[in-house]
């Protein structure tokens, strides 16, 4: 039973990180609480819904068209809502955050309509037994795109020009503009990135629940940004971390206490966290000259 819910846990973490990975890597370079963020998780469901559904695409054709075009229209939001206000006082990028969540919640109710869409089965789930541990065959799929999209991700910020102006533009904006660096296409590109993870992480989501719905990014960008809070925000280690701790205390917890407090578990987890360490586990005080 414990190896069990072990499994589910580390499988559900795995989608939270991948979200809070996202989350985590826009505020890094913009300060900026994206709560649209849970709505491009369900945009990138849909758009891999579509692509299965509509178009009869197989699903990794489907799964990288829903990655993209949520990428996309991450760079969309950043251009001509997020844009315009950067220099603005902070409460009017979470207003602009907001509405966009807002509006894109209602542009999918238009679009596909309210109900909830079921999501067709691309994977048949077989269960593997290794002993008293069981393991399907798509928490396995799940594991496996989380651990190669984080090392596709570690790649680009470590070992390419564009990573390293994403880590210099993450220590200083504007020390970054004196250098040279383009800051408008390090935080385009972002954007861009985070929406990418947060679209594979909506998808796997549909594939594991079999659904697709309008407010499916409601609880999903508010358990990313648990996930951030606890690993420390600004820090995409601490997000995975956070998101796997997440992930496999829901599970647990509605295994042994009741599923009924899932929800109630990872707030608990976060008081607690943030009582002995208040920037998280990974997160870094920072010091500011006054």
């Amino acid at each position: 039973m414990f190896l069990e819910q072990l499994s589910n846990g580390i499988a559900l973490g795995s989608i939270y990180a991948l979200t809070a990975i996202g989350f985590t890597m826009v505020y890094g370079i913009v300060r900026l609480i994206n709560f649209a963020h849970g709505d491009i998780y369900m945009m990138g469901a849909f758009f891999a819904y579509t692509a299965i559904v509509y178009f009869g695409l197989p699903l990794v054709p489907s799964f990288l068209i829903g990655m993209v075009c949520a990428a996309l229209l991450g760079v969309l939001i950043a251009k001509f809502a997020y844009t315009p206000v950067f220099n603005a006082p902070k409460i009017n990028l979470f207003l602009c955050a907001i509405g966009t969540a807002i509006f894109l919640e209602n542009f999918a109710m238009l679009i596909w309509g309210p109900e909830t869409q079921s999501f067709p089965t691309m994977i048949e789930n077989k269960v593997y037994a290794l002993g008293s541990l069981k393991v399907s065959k798509l928490q396995i799929v799940i594991l496996l795109t989380t651990i190669f999209l984080v090392l596709v991700l570690t790649y680009i910020v470590k070992r390419t020009k564009i990573g390293r102006a994403m880590r210099c533009a993450s220590q200083d904006m504007v020390a970054s503009k004196l250098m040279g660096i383009n800051t408008d296409k390090v935080i385009f590109f972002t954007f861009a990135l985070g929406s990418s993870l947060g679209a594979a992480a909506g998808t796997l989501v549909a594939m594991y629940y079999k659904a697709v719905y309008p407010m499916m990014g409601f609880s999903a960008g508010l358990k990313a940004f648990v996930a951030a809070v606890i690993g420390g925000i600004g820090s995409i280690p601490g997000a995975m971390l956070g998101g796997l701790i997440m992930g496999v205390a829901e599970s647990l917890g509605a295994a042994y206490i009741s599923s009924g407090y899932r929800d109630a578990i990872a707030f608990i987890i976060l008081i607690i966290i943030l009582l002995f360490k208040p920037t998280g586990l990974f997160g870094n005080t920072a010091k500011e000259k006054v």
